[in-house]
C-alpha cells in the first residue's frame, strides 16, 4: 500500500487529487490548516466520514510548520510519500501581505523536507509555472531560469530551490511539478474563472485587470491531478516536470465567453501591481517520459465548471 501524506488536501487542487485517486493502492492521509480557502466538503464524496458523520477519517487539522504533529502522523500511518499541495496561493493577498506566504510556502516546505529526510520518504513538491515569470513568446522549459514577479511566485520559487537542494545535498528522492493555471469545480471564487462566474451569476459586471490582454494557459484540474500522480509514481528523482494545458487565452477571451453566457458586461479596473503578461510552459518532457498530455478541452472544462457553480446543466 502506498501510504501518502497529502498536505493541503482540502484546498482546490489537493481535494481533486484525493478524490481522483482514492483507489486501491493509494491510501491518502490528509493534513490541512483549514484556512479560508479550505473546505472539507470538497473531499466529502470519498467515504471519509465516520458512522456518525462527525469527522473525516485520516484528516488532521494542523499546520505543515508543526513538525511534531506531522512527524506523529508519518509514524502512525507508516507514510512513505509526501505530496505537498499546502500553500497560500492568491497573488492579490500576497501583494497586500506576504508574511503567511513565507510561512506556509517556504518554512512549511522546509519542515516537510526535514521530516522526509529523517524518515526516508519520497517528496513531491506541487509548484507553479509562475516561478518562471512572464514570457513574451515561446514556452519555458524545466531548465530555464526562475524569474518570479510577485511575492507569491517568489515564495514558490524559493521552495522549489530548497526542494532541489535536498536532492543534491542529501540524495532525498524529490520531484517537482509546475503546472499552468488550473480551473474547475470547487475553486475558491477569489480566482479568475470562478470569480467571473459567480459575479456573472449575481448580475455584476465582470471586472478585468488592465486592458484584459494578459495571457494564461488553462489546465483543467483533473488533468493536472493525473499528471501529478504519474510524477509521484514514476517521475525521476531530482527532476522537474512542467504540466501544460494547451488552452492559451487572453483574460478578455475568457471573460467574453462568460459575459455572453450570462448577459453581463465587462468592465476594466486598475491593473494588478507586477502583473505578469503571459505564462507558458513546454510539457514535452512529461509527455515523452510519462505519457501524459491534457485531455479536457477548454470549453468542456468551462461548461463543467459553470455547471458546478450554477447547479444547472449548460
Amino acid at each position: 500500500m502506498n501510504n501518502v501524506l497529502v498536505t493541503g488536501a482540502c484546498g482546490f487542487i489537493g481535494s481533486h487529487f484525493v478524490k481522483s485517486h482514492f483507489v486501491s493502492g493509494f491510501n491518502p492521509v490528509i493534513v490541512d490548516k483549514m484556512t479560508y480557502a479550505a473546505d472539507v466538503n470538497r473531499i466529502g464524496g470519498v467515504n471519509t466520514y465516520d458512522e456518525n458523520g462527525l469527522y473525516i477519517k485520516g484528516l488532521y487539522i494542523g499546520d505543515i510548520c508543526d513538525r511534531t504533529l506531522c512527524e506523529q502522523i508519518i509514524k502512525k500511518h507508516s507514510i512513505n510519500t509526501i505530496v505537498n499541495f499546502a500553500a497560500e496561493t492568491h497573488v492579490d493577498r500576497a501583494i497586500a501581505d506576504s508574511s503567511e506566504f513565507m510561512n506556509s510556502n517556504i518554512l512549511g516546505v522546509h519542515t516537510l523536507l526535514e521530516l522526509a529526510r529523517k524518515h526516508d520518504l519520497r517528496f513531491v513538491q506541487v509548484s507553479t509555472d509562475e516561478v518562471y515569470g512572464s514570457i513574451e513568446q515561446g514556452s519555458f522549459a524545466e531548465t530555464d531560469r526562475l524569474n518570479p514577479g510577485n511575492p507569491y511566485s517568489a515564495s514558490k520559487a524559493g521552495a522549489d530551490l530548497l526542494t532541489l537542494s535536498y536532492y543534491k545535498t542529501y540524495g532525498l528522492p524529490v520531484v517537482i511539478t509546475r503546472s499552468t493555471n488550473n480551473y474547475g469545480p470547487f475553486q475558491h471564487p477569489e480566482k479568475f474563472i470562478p470569480k467571473m462566474i459567480t459575479d456573472a451569476m449575481a448580475g455584476k459586471p465582470l471586472a478585468v485587470y488592465g486592458d484584459g490582454e494578459n495571457i494564461r494557459n488553462w489546465l483543467y484540474v483533473t488533468d493536472n491531478c493525473q499528471a501529478i500522480k504519474l510524477v509521484m509514481e514514476h517521475g525521476k528523482s531530482g527532476e522537474i516536470y512542467n504540466i501544460g494545458g494547451a488552452n492559451e487565452m487572453t483574460n478578455n477571451q475568457v471573460a467574453k465567453i462568460i459575459s455572453l453566457r450570462f448577459n453581463v458586461p465587462i468592465t476594466y479596473i486598475a491593473d494588478r501591481a507586477g502583473h505578469d503578461f503571459r505564462y507558458s510552459v513546454c510539457y514535452d518532457k512529461i509527455e515523452k517520459e510519462l505519457g501524459w498530455k491534457p485531455c479536457i478541452p477548454f470549453m468542456q472544462g468551462l461548461n463543467q465548471t459553470i455547471q458546478h457553480y450554477t447547479g444547472c446543466k449548460t
